[in-house]
């Protein structure tokens, strides 16, 4: 099913406002989130549009929670982050997704607390946000 108001569905000048996409997996989308307050910062969207998880089949929450893991393992080794924080939300929009959200000790941003969803504080240049796409991308 794809949801025509949907960002993740119809991707374009919709997921653009606040994500690039940097690739597919399996079971899943994968999105660098353009506030980077948190360097690596991605958001890891099911390919399936539903609400919650217990709306896929087995082997598709399988499938999505391994792309999930796929990515964390690539987080870790593009940024080395002492933290990545996993949230998931939708109460307005209503397709499952987890936003990967590397912490780090020494920055400035919420260390020891709940990550903001969209502070606004840090937005990068097109070569920059190029840059951290391809450091995933070795990992993925």
């Amino acid at each position: 099913m794809v949801d025509n108001n949907c960002a993740y569905c119809v991707e374009g000048a919709l997921v653009e406002k606040f994500g690039i996409k940097i690739c597919e997996l399996e079971a899943s989308k994968v999105y660098l989130f353009k506030e980077q307050s948190h360097k690596g910062r991605v958001i890891v969207a099911s390919k399936h549009h539903v609400s919650e998880m217990t709306e896929l089949s087995e082997a598709d929450r399988n499938a999505f929670f391994h792309d999930v893991n796929h990515v964390a393992e690539a987080i870790h080794k593009a940024f080395a982050p002492d933290k990545v924080n996993y949230g998931a939300y939708g109460d307005t929009g209503h397709h499952l997704h987890f936003h990967l959200v590397p912490k780090y000790r020494e920055d400035e941003f919420e260390w020891g607390s709940t990550f903001a969803m969209d502070p606004k504080r840090k937005t990068l240049s097109d070569a920059e946000y190029e840059g951290i796409i391809a450091e995933l991308k070795k990992y993925l």
